[in-house]
């Protein structure tokens, strides 16, 4: 907006820029120019000027020089006609003895950003480049990438082209990275500057010599170089060692991803680069700059992904401060996600639970989804942290913790008796949308173990008329109907006046599409009702394991320094948006045809995605297969404490004994020894292999950390067989899995306890220890290299030989699952 007064300012301007007097006096000559600048500077158009400005431009004075050019290089493009009258003057100071001058001359005479100009700019710039100044050669330098920014459809100079190069040997460091910088602009559509041996080797010796943005350009120009053998890379990697653990994070962050760029084909030098910037990447976590503290938690982020326990012990560093803005706070939160292990899981989550009251709502949900996400290993820590929450009767904290427990009973139905439970009379509280989603599709799956859930679907079905969300009465709908086909009785008659209102009065045409296609669903039958409405209860995706395994670096090192990781989540974390888990796209994983058999329900045939995992359990498969007669499901309850489990373990391993020393002939109770060739299990973490357990229900009570031999997890299971007739309906499984650490040990059951025990056992006994030599004949067969194995023994009680064959399937499928996950 002009400035009041604009026009009578200008004249008295222009009435002393022209007074003899005035321009007799230095310095009442420079004041006076001082004053066109600051009325220029608050918005008043002072063009007007420019002849007298351009008379000004003709003095030794160094300032008024400057003060002028400014001037001058603001109004150019509006008087192209008078930008001439300048052109004698800046390329007269071009030779001035003074170097301050002649590159105040170059700098101006390219800002002036006129084509017609380019003729008479060209030749002081290319003396400029032959200058015995440093400061004029980093000026004209510069101002020949201008010029071809200025005509981008020109051509530049050959001869221009090559002395921009010999330049890069220049013995000013600052001339060596602005030549960089220009040949980058000039050269872009060949590809930037060549960067060969020689250039590159002289780069990196020069490196030391650059400012903190010089270094970082030459690092990145050099990203482009790929060594011509091993030897020379390795020299290139000394060179950079330095700069690695440099206390600058821009010319870390620059070198990391050199490092990571010239050894992706070295795989153990990109992770031991990896470990040496986590001390200044913690650092730059401290940083006073809220931007860097992002920056580098967000980087962080990336490394985490190929190497996810490397600041575990530093989990502190991540937690957040009290006046950190949210954006900050909920990527530290991610990280901490990616932290957890056994020793450090009650810190954290006691810190997250600290952050779900947070004044911030954004905070306080993220604080919660995070404590979902953990719950995926340590669901019963989790969900009583999140049952906790829903007291505190806050709309946005039980809404993020409904949502929350919808995630997780997605990912871990074990966890469902427990979230049933706490969500009784959570629904007075609830007013968002997406939390009444999230409770919709909990009563519609969960409904029988809800008692409440009819009343609480009839009171919204009751004012359903007055609701604004599509996305709520879709969802009510279908919960609805999925509550009809377990609790029909209660849910008939809410059920009729739903369809009729979603079919003759609702005027949405997907709402009542949707109701037509239930209303003819059940004209065919509650069976097949229930086989479209009544599906999957968690992800088919996940297979065995929970949590990101480690990534190759070469999968992110490209996005490595750039704004890629400030943009995207490095947490794969749930919409909140969606209404129901089951409409999530998803991309299966490489083993997601495990999810079939290790899913809690029924257990039909093994299919491994790894060939390491095929070759270890498919004789076992071959074998137990034919015997599976029923479908076979797995559950915690009733649970098993330890003082109970020693003393059960016990009781039958000196029965067991005894059975083997008297000849004794027990049929209630079964003992078995198997071994499964997949020593990768022992370098698993242990919130890992109680991850993948807990997925199909099973238990662990006790296992020694990983790398510690001898190595021992003890696990307990229920099995549940609803079509057998010719044996009990439950049975309880005590497993123990040992590794000794042994040499040479026989990798399948061991042969020579078989033959002692074979006239102590019956012939069923005799049968099922036939099957499971499967494994260990067939290997020995092959010729293949026997490995040491992981020694299995089972106890059941009371006996059930197909059920426990199925059981042995599934455990040594998690087991070569977890194996080829950390091969």
């Amino acid at each position: 907006m002009p400035y009041l007064g604009g026009e009578e300012t200008v004249r008295e301007l222009r009435r002393a820029l022209s007074n003899p007097n005035v321009q007799s006096d230095p310095l009442r000559y420079r004041n006076t120019i001082l004053k066109v600048i600051r009325t220029m500077s608050q918005g008043v158009d002072v063009s007007g000027l420019f002849s007298e400005m351009v008379k000004a431009c003709a003095t030794v004075d160094v300032v008024q020089k400057k003060l002028v050019y400014v001037f001058l290089c603001s109004y150019a493009t509006l008087n192209p006609e008078l930008s001439l009258l300048v052109i004698n003057s800046l390329r007269k100071d071009c030779q001035d003895p003074n170097p301050m001058v002649r590159s105040l001359a170059l700098r101006n005479m390219t800002n002036l950003r006129l084509p017609s100009l380019v003729e008479y700019v060209e030749q002081p710039l290319t003396a400029g480049l032959r200058d015995r100044a440093a400061c004029v050669r980093r000026v004209a330098v510069l101002g020949w990438a201008k010029l071809h920014n200025l005509q981008p459809s020109s051509e530049i100079d050959a001869a221009v082209v090559n002395e921009l190069y010999s330049l890069l040997r220049d013995p000013d460091p600052v001339v060596m990275v602005n030549c960089l910088r220009a040949l980058e602009e000039i050269l872009k559509e060949e590809g930037g500057v060549a960067i060969n041996k020689p250039i590159t080797h002289h780069l990196l010796n020069r490196l030391k010599e650059c400012d903190i943005w010089g270094q970082c350009e030459v690092l990145r120009v050099l990203q482009r170089y790929r060594p011509q053998s091993e030897d020379e890379l390795f020299d290139i990697l000394s060179l950079l060692d330095s700069f690695l653990v440099s206390p600058h994070p821009p010319v870390m962050a620059a070198t990391l991803s050199l490092f990571l760029s010239v050894s992706s084909s070295l795989p153990a030098v990109s992770l031991a680069a990896l470990e040496r910037v986590s001390g200044p990447l913690l650092a730059a976590c401290g940083s006073g700059s809220r931007e860097m503290r992002f920056a580098a938690v967000c980087h962080i982020q990336l490394l985490l992904r190929s190497v996810p326990g490397l600041l575990g012990v530093h989990y502190k560093r991540f937690f957040c401060g009290y006046a950190e803005p949210a954006y900050i706070k909920e990527r530290k939160m991610q990280v901490l996600v990616e932290l957890v292990n056994d020793e450090n899981v009650a810190m954290i989550l006691d810190e997250l639970k600290g952050y779900c009251t947070d004044v911030n709502i954004d905070t306080a949900q993220a604080a919660i989804s995070a404590i979902g996400r953990i719950g995926r290993s340590y669901s019963d820590r989790c969900l009583q942290i999140l049952t906790g929450l829903l007291g505190l009767k806050q709309d946005h904290i039980t809404s993020a913790v409904v949502q929350t427990m919808r995630d997780l009973v997605w990912v871990c139905p074990q966890c469902s008796d427990t979230v049933c439970l706490a969500l009784e009379g959570c629904e007075e509280t609830l007013q968002d949308i997406q939390g009444r989603q999230a409770l919709l599709w909990l009563l519609g799956v969960y409904g029988e173990r809800i008692s409440s859930a009819p009343y609480t679907l009839e009171v919204l079905i009751d004012g359903v008329r007055s609701e604004a969300s599509l996305g709520i009465k879709m969802e009510l709908l279908t919960a609805t109907m999925r509550l009809f086909l377990c609790r029909p009785a209660e849910t008939q008659d809410m059920l009729g006046r739903l369809l009729h209102y979603c079919i003759e009065e609702e005027t949405d045409m997907c709402m009542r599409d949707q109701a037509l296609l239930y209303y003819h669903l059940l004209h065919c039958g509650i069976e097949e009702t229930r086989k479209v409405l009544q599906g999957r209860r968690s992800d088919p995706s996940l297979g065995v394991l929970i949590g990101r395994p480690a990534k190759p670096v070469s999968q992110w090192a490209r996005c490595f320094n750039t704004l890629e990781p400030l943009s995207q989540g490095a947490v794969e974390a749930e919409s909140a948006s969606r209404g129901s888990p089951e409409h999530m796209t998803y991309n299966p994983k490489p083993n997601a045809d495990l999810s079939d058999t290790l899913s809690c329900s029924h257990i039909q045939e093994i299919h491994s995605g790894s060939d390491n995992a095929m070759r270890c359990s498919d004789s076992s498969t071959d074998g137990l297969a034919s015997s599976i007669t029923a479908p076979l499901s797995l559950c915690l309850s009733p649970a098993v404490s330890p003082e109970d489990f020693e003393h059960l373990w016990l009781q039958r391993q000196a029965l067991h004994t005894e059975r083997g020393a008297e000849k004794i002939e027990v049929v209630d109770c079964a003992w078995i020894e198997e071994c499964v060739r997949c020593p990768a299990v022992l370098h698993c973490s242990p919130q890992s292999l109680q991850a993948a357990m807990q997925l199909v229900n099973i238990q662990t009570l006790a296992f020694t950390p990983k790398h510690t031999l001898p190595w021992r997890v003890y696990l307990y299971t229920h099995t549940q067989r609803s079509h057998s007739t010719d044996a009990p309906n439950t049975t309880l499984i005590l497993g123990e899995l040992l590794c000794t650490g042994e040499a040479n040990q026989k990798a399948g059951v061991k042969k020579g306890t078989a033959d002692s025990e074979a006239g102590a056992e019956g012939k069923e006994d005799q049968l099922v220890r036939k099957e499971m030599v499967a494994t260990a004949d067939r290997l020995s067969e092959d010729g293949q290299e026997e490995e040491e194995g992981i020694k299995v023994t089972l106890n059941q009680q009371p006996r059930d030989d197909d059920a426990l064959r199925q059981f042995l399937t599934v455990l040594t499928t998690v087991l070569n699952t977890l194996s080829s996950e950390k091969d």
